[in-house]
């Protein structure tokens, strides 16, 4: 082949790859600003959908307590509640267990049982959370009301404040049994961010600390978890994203009540369970509508919120 013939061929190469190199570019652009449309559609849809509550009730909308469907009184206050506290409740549950998953995982187990566990913890991820409500149901109700409940009751029964906490009668269903069904579910998610980011931790800086002789826990205490602090707050930010927009399993167990309990072995709402319970009987146009629309736009909200905050957290980390 020729000088010349080499060149045009090496000319015609190159064209074909920056050819294919646009289109993949434009494709990627094209998925890119797809997704940002559906999301902005979506919330649009919502917050348009919602607006007649919102416009009825104003920012009483969010603070009042009444869900009144015969008096056309809506309110936000007692679902807001339910979803932000049964999420709270569930990652002070999940993060202990989770990052003891995690530094089991990384530190202490054999090789040869990492993958098996790892394997187990993520395949909880796995499970549809109508599973998760029908165990919950048919499992953890009756415990805690045969057992956990009475006795939790009866040990705090006149202590100031956290007899307040744990009272009520023992039904088995509330926020802390909703919470704990959470925290299963969640517990997967965190639990793999923190092995993922436990195992990005340079050998060298923990060998360097076991080398002038500190225990494991030590090393874990003040070599891993500094490193991977922002990364871990970041997997908890994931793992409370997942809590807020649970549905159906919260929706089995939570009690389904349209008001405040000051007791955790209460029962009460959260924007998803009430938005699957009383979406289907809600007339199109009607006020009811409009005010479970404007709940999943709050809904949305807050865990867009989360989200964000979340994927700022995780990007990667350079340096130490």
């Amino acid at each position: 082949m020729s000088q010349t013939a080499l060149s045009a061929h090496q000319l015609t190469s190159r064209k074909s790859r920056l050819s294919g190199d646009a289109i993949f570019a434009g494709a990627a652009l094209v998925s890119g600003v797809f997704v940002l449309l559906l999301l902005g559609a979506i919330i649009l849809s919502l917050f348009i959908g919602g607006w007649p509550a919102f416009h009825a009730f104003g920012l009483s909308f969010v603070t009042n307590v009444d869900w009144d469907p015969v008096q056309d009184v809506f309110g936000a206050a007692v679902s807001i509640y339910g979803t932000v506290l049964t999420s709270i409740i569930a990652l002070v549950i999940a993060v202990p267990l989770a990052f003891g998953v995690a530094f089991y995982l990384t530190e202490v187990a054999p090789t040869w049982l990492r993958r098996p566990v790892g394997t187990a913890i993520e395949l909880l991820a796995a499970v549809p959370s109508i599973i998760y409500g029908m165990w919950g149901f048919y499992v953890i109700v009756p415990l805690m009301s045969q057992t956990i409940q009475p006795a939790v009751i009866e040990t705090f029964e006149g202590i100031p404040v956290l007899e307040t906490l744990f009272a009520g009668p023992p039904f088995g269903t509330g926020l802390f049994t909703a919470s704990l069904i959470l925290a299963v579910m969640v517990l997967p998610f965190i639990a793999a961010t923190m092995r993922d980011v436990f195992l990005t931790v340079p050998p060298v800086f923990k060998e360097s600390a076991y080398g002038v002789g500190a225990t494991t826990w030590e090393v874990m205490r003040s070599i891993v978890i500094p490193y991977t602090r922002i990364s871990v707050v970041g997997g908890i930010m994931l793992g409370l994203g997942r809590a807020l927009g649970e549905t159906m399993a919260v929706t089995f167990v939570i009690g389904n009540t349209n008001r405040i309990a000051t007791s955790l072995f209460g029962p009460g709402n959260t924007i998803a369970s009430i938005v699957a319970l009383e979406f289907p009987e809600s007339p199109a146009g009607s006020l009811k509508l409009a005010s479970l629309l404007a709940l999943g736009f709050i809904l949305f909200v807050i865990s867009f919120i989360v989200l964000a905050i979340s994927r700022v957290l995780l990007k990667p980390r350079t340096g130490g």
